[in-house]
């Protein structure tokens, strides 16, 4: 067998072998059987909450050991038929199978790295803040395109997306704006992007065509369950309510529905700016409750979140990530170092190199080394 055919190989059992570990393997089967025990008590539905998450919990572990299994038997299989292939010098097979082979190596990265999705939040929905910082009318337009490169990513991903609040700017671009993006793993792929982001570029705002540097920060944290109780003392907040600012027309409105929540002790600011000023209490409340998870998260996984802890203001020195336009085509991790020229693919949405890059580097990094025996 060839030499690359065996580095595909090594790879995918090294892939394998980190599912294991991620699962536990030596107890899966026991928790599995634990689960389908649970399930058949006939009082299960009586707290439909804690039904929905055992039967999310069992679904997860479910899937992860066929997923394990599946790519075990498809790895076999197509190192059969390559040896069977050459033995009977049938180049035909033998290239089949080795395509399957690639295909599969990819496939198996990929769930390797979604198998590093286990912290405690890393599954549920989230919600994700920008802010203009340095620069002006460019952070403000800046802005705009990252929010636009945000919502590309996620619909690519099949998430749902809405629209929590939104500021406009002066001139052009948006102040800020709050989105929910709900989806399987949402804040465990977004949560790499808490940081400020840095653009360089020829400014379209500017008749002299200067290049001009721009900064926003963006702010990750998860929507919180329903079964996590986040308590909020009534005493540390305050409740403003004002009209919120659009595009104008017909649609802009002209009552003060929209709800800002201040609370005290943290500082945290949240808003919301749909029609009904019910419905902004509802959600910046659980905004908030979100954000004091997330406060929470920190300081339980300081490591792992030092961006949100560090975040600072939007502007030198603080950017995780370069996005330069001019005068030549690159956008740049500044902690992993991955890099692309394809800037248009990345404002397009193209996001998961630099998320699973940080990702790595964060969680797996050594483990994988390990397992390769470095």
């Amino acid at each position: 067998m060839r030499a690359e055919i065996q580095n595909i190989t090594q790879d995918i059992n090294t892939s394998l072998e980190l599912l294991r570990q991620r699962l536990g393997w030596e107890t899966a089967q026991h928790r599995l059987e634990e689960f389908n025990a649970r399930v058949e008590d006939p009082g299960l539905w009586d707290d439909p909450a804690k039904a929905q998450k055992l039967m999310r919990d069992r679904q997860s572990l479910v899937d992860a050991l066929e997923t394990h299994d599946s790519i075990q038997s498809e790895l076999s299989d197509n190192i059969e038929l390559i040896e069977m292939g050459e033995a009977e010098g049938d180049a035909d097979v033998v290239t089949e199978a080795e395509t399957a082979l690639k295909a599969l190596k990819k496939r198996a990265a990929a769930k390797e790295l979604e198998a590093l999705l286990n912290g405690e939040a890393d599954a549920n929905d989230t919600f994700l803040e920008i802010n203009a910082g340095a620069g002006g009318t460019e952070s403000c337009d800046w802005a705009n395109m990252l929010a636009r490169m945000y919502v590309r990513w996620a619909e690519k991903r099949g998430y749902t997306v809405e629209l929590q609040s939104e500021q406009s700017g002066d001139e052009a671009g948006i102040k800020s704006a709050a989105y929910k993006i709900s989806g399987h793993n949402a804040y465990g792929w977004l949560k790499s992007e808490s940081g400020v982001h840095r653009l360089v570029r020829i400014s379209p705002f500017d008749s002299a065509a200067k290049r001009h540097t721009s900064f926003c920060s963006v702010w990750v944290y998860p929507v919180v369950d329903d079964d996590i109780e986040i308590e909020v003392n009534p005493a540390d907040i305050r409740i403003d309510t004002y009209r919120s600012s659009g595009a104008g027309g017909q649609h802009v409105n002209t009552t003060d529905s929209a709800v800002r929540i201040t609370h005290h002790p943290t500082g945290i600011v949240v808003t919301s700016s749909e029609k009904s000023q019910h419905q902004n209490r509802d959600i910046a409340m659980k905004a908030l409750k979100s954000r004091l998870y997330q406060l929470e998260l920190d300081r339980r996984n300081a490591a792992i979140n030092e961006a949100h802890d560090a975040k600072g203001d939007a502007g030198w020195g603080n950017q995780i990530r370069s996005y330069v336009l001019q005068p030549y085509q690159m956008v740049k991790d500044l902690r992993t170092q991955v890099e692309t020229s394809d800037t248009k693919g990345v404002l397009d949405g193209d996001l998961d190199q630099f998320m699973a890059a940080t990702l790595a580097m964060n969680v797996s990094g050594k483990s994988r080394a390990e397992a390769q025996g470095e």
